[in-house]
Order: C-alpha cells, then sequence, then structure tokens
C-alpha cells in the first residue's frame, strides 16, 4: 500500500526539510511548498490526507491558505504549525472549522507525529463515512428499484386476482361485471369528492368493485331466480356481504376492502344488514357505495324496467338523505357535476363494447381492458 500523503507549506525551507525527514521516517510521503500558490496549485493532484501549514507567511496567511485549501480540497485534514504569540488567531481558526489541530513551533516530534497520525486516521475515517454512505445510498437505490418492481408485481396480481374474482361472478351473474365496474368508478369519483386520498382510494374502489363477490356462494336456483324469493331464499341471499368478507380475508392485499363488502348493504337509519348498523358505524366506503349503487341501478336497464334519467336517480338519493344514506355523502354527491357521471357510464360502456369485440382473443382483450381502466382511473 502506497504511503499516505502530507502536504507540507512554510516559507522556511529548514522548517520543510525538517518536517519532510521526520513525516517520512513515519511511513508518510511529504509534498513541500514554500509558497501558497504553488500548493494551491498542486493541492489536487496531490490528494493529501493531511495538510501541514505555517501561520506567517508572505502574502497569504496559514489559516487564509488552509480555507482556500479546504475549498479545493475538502477530504484533506487541516493542520495549522504557529508560534506561540500567534496562538489567539489560531484558536479562532480552529473554531471557524479550518483547522483540526495547532502544533506548535517549536515543536516536539512525539506530539507532532501523534498530531499527524490523528489527523490521518480522521481522514480515513471521513473517506471510509463517506464510502459507506455512498454504498447506502447506492444500495438504497437498489432497494426502491426492486421495491418499485415488487410494487408493480402486487399490483399486476392484484388486479388479475380482482379480474379473475369478478369474471368468476359474471359467469354466474351476466349483469354484475359491468355494474361492479361502473360503481367501483362512481366511488372513486365520489370519495374524491370527500377528499379522501390513497390508499384509501383504492380501497373503496376495490371495496365497491368486488362488493357482490359473495353472491359465488348464493345457489344458482336463488341467484338466477326470475321471480320473487321465497322468505328462505331471501335469507340466504342476504348472506352475500359475510361470505364476501369471508372470501377477501384470505387474501392479504384485499383484507382492507372486506369491511366495505361486509357493509355494503347497511342502511344511515339502521334499516339494512347483515348487522342493522347505522350512521357512522358504517365504515365510509359503504356508506360512499350505497349512493352509488342507487344512482347506477336507477340509470341502468334491468330485466324488469329500462333505465331512467340522472335526474330521477338525484331526486331519489336527495330523498333518502338522512334515512338510507349519510347527509354529507349526499352534500358531495350533489357537488359533482353531472358530466362526470355520464362520462364514467360511456367509458365503462366503451370498455364494454371493446372487450366484447375481442371476446376470441382474451390476452388482447385484458391488455386492452387494463389499459383503459387506467386511463378511468386517471
Amino acid at each position: 500500500m502506497s504511503a499516505e500523503r502530507v502536504l507540507i507549506v512554510d516559507d522556511d525551507e529548514l522548517i520543510l526539510k525538517a518536517l519532510a525527514r521526520i513525516l517520512e521516517a513515519a511511513g508518510f510521503e511529504p509534498r513541500c511548498y514554500a509558497g501558497t500558490d504553488d500548493a494551491l496549485n498542486a493541492i489536487e493532484s496531490d490528494a493529501p490526507v493531511v495538510i501541514i501549514s505555517d501561520y506567517m507567511m508572505p502574502g497569504m496567511d496559514g489559516v487564509t491558505f488552509l480555507k482556500a485549501a479546504r475549498a479545493r480540497f475538502p477530504g484533506a485534514v487541516r493542520i495549522l504549525c504557529t508560534a506561540a504569540e500567534d496562538f489567539r488567531v489560531a484558536l479562532q481558526a480552529v473554531n471557524a472549522g479550518e483547522v483540526f489541530r495547532i502544533i506548535s513551533k517549536p515543536w516536539h516530534q512525539q506530539e507532532l507525529l501523534a498530531t499527524v497520525n490523528q489527523a490521518a486516521e480522521a481522514a480515513r475515517l471521513r473517506r471510509e463515512n463517506e464510502r459507506l454512505t455512498a454504498e447506502v445510498q447506492r444500495q438504497n437505490g437498489q432497494l426502491r428499484e426492486i421495491n418499485l418492481r415488487l410494487e408493480e408485481m402486487v399490483r399486476q396480481r392484484t388486479q388479475a386476482l380482482l379480474e379473475g374474482l369478478i369474471a368468476a361472478l359474471d359467469y354466474r351473474d351476466a349483469e354484475t361485471q359491468w355494474h361492479s365496474r361502473r360503481v367501483s368508478l362512481y366511488a372513486r369519483r365520489l370519495a374524491l369528492q370527500l377528499g379522501i386520498q390513497e390508499p384509501e382510494l383504492t380501497v373503496i374502489e376495490h371495496g365497491a368493485l368486488l362488493h357482490d363477490i359473495g353472491k359465488i356462494g348464493v345457489r344458482d336456483r336463488v341467484l338466477l331466480k326470475p321471480g320473487p324469493l321465497t322468505t328462505d331464499e331471501w335469507t340466504e341471499m342476504k348472506r352475500h356481504p359475510e361470505l364476501g368478507w369471508a372470501l377477501l380475508q384470505r387474501v392479504d392485499y384485499l383484507r382492507p376492502a372486506s369491511a366495505i363488502v361486509l357493509q355494503h348493504q347497511e342502511k344511515w337509519d339502521g334499516g339494512g344488514y347483515p348487522a342493522g348498523l347505522k350512521t357512522e358505524e358504517i365504515v365510509v366506503g359503504a356508506r360512499i357505495f350505497h349512493i352509488v349503487d342507487t344512482l347506477d341501478a336507477i340509470t341502468s336497464d334491468r330485466p324488469y324496467r329500462k333505465s331512467r334519467p340522472f335526474q330521477d336517480a338525484r331526486d331519489e338519493i336527495l330523498r333518502c338523505r338522512g334515512t338510507q344514506f349519510d347527509p354529507r355523502i349526499v352534500d358531495a354527491f350533489l357537488a359533482v357535476p353531472a358530466e362526470d357521471w355520464e362520462r364514467i357510464r360511456l367509458d365503462v360502456e366503451t370498455v364494454a363494447v371493446l372487450s366484447a369485440d375481442l371476446a376470441e382473443n382474451p390476452p388482447a382483450a385484458d391488455e386492452l381492458l387494463g389499459a383503459l381502466e387506467t386511463a378511468l382511473r386517471a
């Protein structure tokens, strides 16, 4: 390993030679300069670990030189060599942070070498700290990249799982898929109106998208029955929020949305099911869903009736303010321009048509569907 360099500046040639001999014998590589300008010009190429400067020199005193040396090569540790009468000025330099230590003239050799060794060790520790800091920053950068890739992988797998769950339900109930997509985007828009931010925003969207997932556990003859349900059949149908909640408990990243699925049939006045919760006992995502579900139910075609205009849905939601619906969320709903709801509906209809056209090419359909839905949420 090459010897560590010590840059020495003094206008006295004898002192330069004496310091050089002492430091060379101690294993250092001295670089001696009689003038401050020459020393400053050479400092970057010499790359010293320690700089020793006399105080009283012509043209530039030692404190001024060490300040300039610090600006040009901050990695070197600086030592001021001064006579006793200059001590007050030198102390100010130490306090200002320009100087690591002071060596008095005439010096004691042991004290001189101890000071230079301490300065060299301080420089080594500083370099090691900078190296470790850079390494930590590099590793943190790699960790951020890994986390971003993992987050993207989780997002893709979450989306794939959501698509799979909705597709599974769609096989049972053809109307559910596009209804679920509409209300999920309606719920996101209303949550934004309420000032809700991520990650709760996505939780609400997922809860609305999967609100009926528990219907997978309802028998076909009940789920698909064209006429009125019997009391027993209605009891079975009313279990779907709890079935959906139980299903989502098994998926870590969907579990936060499970409360919305469980409570999506609860009403503000306590007249809903399965638990008869009321007012703010119901999570905000379920209270949001209840309003947008009503909006979609009224403005969509159903087997037993035709869709009605947006104004009818608005009037019905306003009529039920404080009974079925949270008054504050109703007010937020009324503040959303009607064009926003219409745009969401038309966008989902576009996705539905394109998806049907691409049904013979499922990978292309899935890719297009994902891109369009990302755009819808933007």
